[in-house]
């Protein structure tokens, strides 16, 4: 079903969804987003709309622009935008904080509400080391490849990826050079030269990267998922899955955790800017 939402098809549901909805509407990505979000949105006077993919929801906010349709907002991921120099010239489209959703819910205090039922004590306080700094540098590995190939325009297949072909799991470090070839191998891109693409990695290591906008959520996820089975606790792998760990951070996500975001506060001026359309709940 998702090849036949296109963002035609989004904006002129929301054209129709007009006759009976005076309020606002909030464009996301997926259905994850809807459920982190629809907690601190206003459900009576702003109603949401799943995008099923970036580059959906920017083209129907787009299109609905070009109809000078009141009352729409989109948030998306930012993935490597703020790298690149690439924002948002609307203002009727919003960027999540760090890399995307994931990450923003990662950097806050719901993390820790994760470690401390996850984890256990005893080897948290044996590793030694900050453990968000240790998933962030593991997580850079990923995040640099990734990054190469949307500049190179490679096409490299991330989705379920075996992480167990390229990561110490006793240490969380990533080899680079095994990260790439089991990348290349799962997407089939077997005549890309893996020299290439680590002299691309390393052009792009040259110059300091803010790992927040750099890392993807749901590596840091996975690399977490690794560490709570050995490292940091003694989980076996189905009882800690990455879709699991997701879900628990989605839930330990607190309001007052959003308030403090940057994204909060650009919903704030949307809405000043774009009176009588309520998108935060009063209580927020």
């Amino acid at each position: 079903m998702r090849e036949f939402i296109t963002p035609d098809r989004i904006a002129n549901q929301i054209r129709m969804r007009r006759s009976s909805h005076e309020g606002s509407f909030l464009i996301v990505e997926g259905r994850n987003d809807k459920l982190v979000y629809e907690r601190f949105i206003d459900r009576t006077n702003c109603e949401f709309s799943i995008a099923s993919g970036k580059e959906n929801a920017v083209a129907a906010i787009k299109i609905l622009e070009q109809d000078n349709f009141a009352g729409v907002l989109a948030i998306v991921d930012a993935d490597f935008c703020r790298l690149e120099g690439t924002l948002p010239s609307s203002s009727n489209l919003l960027l999540t904080d760090e890399h995307d959703l994931e990450m923003m819910l990662f950097k806050s205090s719901a993390s820790d509400k994760i470690l401390s039922e996850r984890g256990s004590e005893d080897k948290i306080n044996k590793f030694g080391q900050d453990i968000r700094l240790t998933l962030l540098e593991s997580g850079k590995r990923i995040g640099y490849l990734r990054w190469v190939s949307l500049k190179d325009n490679l096409f490299l297949k991330f989705e379920e990826l075996s992480f167990s072909k390229f990561i110490d799991k006793a240490t969380l470090v990533i080899d680079t050079g095994k990260l790439i070839k089991a990348v290349k191998d799962h997407s089939q891109k077997l005549a890309l030269r893996e020299q290439d693409i680590q002299k691309s990695i390393e052009t792009l290591e040259k110059t300091a990267r803010d790992p927040w906008q750099l890392c993807c959520g749901h590596d840091i996820i996975c690399i977490l998922s690794i560490g709570l089975s050995k490292v940091w606790g003694s989980w076996k792998t189905n009882e800690i899955r990455p879709d699991i760990l997701e879900r628990e951070l989605r839930l330990a996500y607190e309001e007052s955790y959003f308030r403090n975001t940057q994204l909060y506060q650009l919903i704030q001026q949307w809405e000043i800017n774009n009176k009588p359309y309520q998108v935060l709940s009063l209580g927020n």
